[in-house]
């Protein structure tokens, strides 16, 4: 999933300090898992909105709706319902939502709450963790489900680095050497040998790099 923060309240407020009518929009999606941007969310931050907005001698009418999704247009087509009493829109989606709701409201002022970070799963209660850096090129069948690219604090393909220290990383000792792990989980699942073959040089432009990425599948397209 998508992780995200919220942004400092003082960013907040300084975003929206000029508008007269605010609409709080919580995501019912990824930000909804990670307790950055739900219903619950909104309604706190809506809250802390107009106390901050009171404490710099202004004032707002802050008011709060949720969508279920605010990555598909069919969803952001919602926002019609508070049509004339929002001049303002702060998303607590991630920046994929703010984008969407921006492209397909051309005319209405969008601020992000959040700031996202990467995308990762919940590694235990209040803690998430990154897993995947949404390269476009996979290699985990090469690496045992293991993701280098995310994991490793340089990318590397081909193996740790020399500052790893006992399966920790040189960035963090509380971080694991992700080679480490992979190198102990192709033990396990007697693939190790398959660790010898060199990594192919990787071509970056599908990681972004060869500008915006999209992905048409002529078989679900109308």
């Amino acid at each position: 999933m998508i992780v995200a923060e919220r942004k400092p309240l003082a960013e907040i407020v300084d975003m929206v300090k000029g508008h007269d009518k605010i609409l709080v929009l919580a995501c019912r999606g990824c930000v909804t898992v990670c307790s950055a941007g739900g219903e619950r969310e909104a309604a706190i931050l809506a809250s802390l909105i107009r106390l901050g907005l009171q404490k710099i001698g202004s004032s707002a009418e802050v008011i709060e709706g949720s969508l279920v999704r605010q990555c598909d247009k069919e969803y952001i087509d919602a926002i019609d319902r508070w049509q004339g009493q929002y001049d303002a829109i702060l998303s607590t989606a991630c920046g994929v939502g703010v984008n969407f709701i921006a492209n397909l409201r051309p005319g209405d002022n969008v601020y992000p709450a959040l700031n996202t970070t990467f995308f990762g799963g919940s590694a235990q209660q209040g803690i998430w963790s990154e897993q995947c850096a949404g390269c476009g090129d996979c290699v985990l069948h090469l690496t045992g489900g293991l993701c280098p690219v995310a994991r490793c604090a340089k990318s590397l393909m081909n193996g740790p680095c020399g500052g790893s220290v006992d399966g920790r990383c040189e960035i963090d000792r509380d971080v694991d050497c992700v080679w480490q792990l992979i190198y102990d989980r192709m033990g396990r699942l007697n693939r190790r040998e398959e660790l010898q073959a060199a990594a192919p040089i990787r071509d970056w432009s599908a990681a972004g790099h060869g500008g915006p990425r999209k992905q048409v599948r002529k078989d679900l397209t109308l």
